[in-house]
């Protein structure tokens, strides 16, 4: 097997971006549907000023085979910045070859160069991937709980800075 090389992605990049969100969502059984991004919101958010994320792509022969999208967090206890994977996906004849292992530690070796306390990322409960994350070091935070909001309540939170209440 030829080796894999971890590279940034580039604007030229941004359809296999989207294929790989949507590839992510089918492994995770989510509809199709559920997922809004385009083409088109990578070039702006990935590609534009700011940036609102960054991707690392695993490439073999050519190819990408898998990514990593993150980025930028902070944490006020630690007083440094950190990095936050919202999505890293292999595809599955590519599983267990290291794929993702190189596509963390690139993730990692980043945050050691930006002085990063941290890299974290949220997994479904029922991901096989977790044990793969428990073998880097991770841990699952049981006191911490994600909570979400999205449209239309975060519009409707929204509307209340305008009324000053």
């Amino acid at each position: 097997m030829t080796e894999v090389t971890i590279r940034p992605a580039r604007e030229a990049d941004a359809h296999r971006i989207v294929e790989f969100v949507r590839a992510l969502a089918a492994f995770e059984n989510e509809p199709l549907e559920h997922v809004q991004i385009t083409t088109e919101d990578v070039l702006r958010d990935a590609f534009g000023d700011p940036a609102r994320f960054e991707v690392l792509l695993a490439d073999r022969d050519g190819t990408s085979v898998g990514f990593a999208l993150f980025f930028h967090s902070y944490s006020t206890w630690e007083g440094r910045p950190g990095l936050y994977i919202e999505d890293l996906y292999v595809e599955g004849s590519e599983r267990g070859n290291g794929v993702g292992l190189q596509l963390m530690a690139a993730v990692a070796r980043l945050a050691e160069e930006r002085g990063c306390g941290r890299v974290e990322l949220s997994v479904l409960d029922g991901n096989p991937a977790r044990k793969f994350y428990e073998r880097l070091g991770m841990w699952h935070t049981e006191k911490w709980l994600s909570y979400r909001i999205v449209r239309p309540e975060l519009s409707a939170l929204a509307a209340l800075a305008d009324s000053g209440n």
